[in-house]
């Protein structure tokens, strides 16, 4: 009879322990992120890492939520027809909240704030802001915010760019008139070369960013709000903005 006792004890033992394992296993989420878009998401030259804004913050939401991220490095287009289609699961690229885009896939609550602003080489005097763009080639990353609002402009010409970084090398090398991007973006490559770029006419529209998600996935989205309303409370946004876009 003891012995009998005994094997059941264990047999529990062994039982709680699966079960234990089973309901701590975390879930894997494919997001998709375009990493050209610094400081938000690129790719750390050095590690081949992708770094950034976004990444940490996702990773902070992963963490609360126990899920495990693998992060899918897709151009900014096709990231939204991926999410649309639900070929991942999330997606984080500073991902403007629209109302378009809600028609196709679900959004977190909003964690950043940002703007579309104009930029243009040092030595330009005939651009102070976006109402002097027409008749001017104006560069933008296919897909984003920034190309939607240049092809609004009465007699601007959009020229569209896979990777942002392009877009502002044709700037400096005088091969466009101006590029038009988020605002985060926009500072970080002035700062980086202050002698060749300015930003000018302040930020002309108000965004907000949020994480994107397959539209069948109501659960996901509930764990990514939850997520981000607990790392929002303990301060993670104003330490990522000091981590990542002090200085900008």
């Amino acid at each position: 009879m003891k012995r009998f006792l005994l094997y059941v004890l264990v047999g529990l033992i062994l039982v709680s322990l699966v079960v234990v394992g089973c309901a701590q296993k975390p879930v894997k989420v494919r997001v998709a992120t375009d990493a050209t878009w610094p400081p938000f998401e690129y790719v750390n030259e050095q590690t081949k890492a992708i770094e950034g804004f976004d990444i940490d913050l996702l990773e902070a939401i992963a963490e609360k939520e126990g899920l495990e991220i693998e992060f899918i490095n897709v151009g900014f287009d096709p990231l939204l027809a991926g999410i649309a289609q639900c070929q991942y699961d999330a997606a984080i690229s500073s991902i403007t909240i629209t109302e378009e885009r809600k028609k196709e896939m679900l959004f977190s609550d909003p964690y950043f704030e940002a703007g579309q602003i104009v930029t243009v080489r040092k030595d330009n005097k005939d651009i102070a802001g976006k109402d002097n763009l027409a008749g001017k080639v104006v560069g933008a990353q296919i897909g984003t915010t920034g190309a939607m609002e240049v092809e609004k402009i009465s007699g601007a010409t959009l020229k569209t760019y896979d990777d942002i970084g392009l877009a502002y090398q044709d700037l400096m090398n005088g091969q466009i008139d101006a590029v038009v991007a988020d605002n985060p973006l926009a500072m970080g490559y002035v700062g980086k070369n202050p002698d060749k770029l300015k930003a000018v006419g302040g930020v002309f529209t108000e965004e907000n960013y949020g994480i994107a998600i397959c539209k069948n996935n109501t659960e996901l989205l509930a764990k990514i709000n939850r997520g981000l309303k607990a790392v929002k409370n303990e301060g993670l946004i104003e330490t990522l903005a000091q981590k990542w876009l002090a200085g900008q």
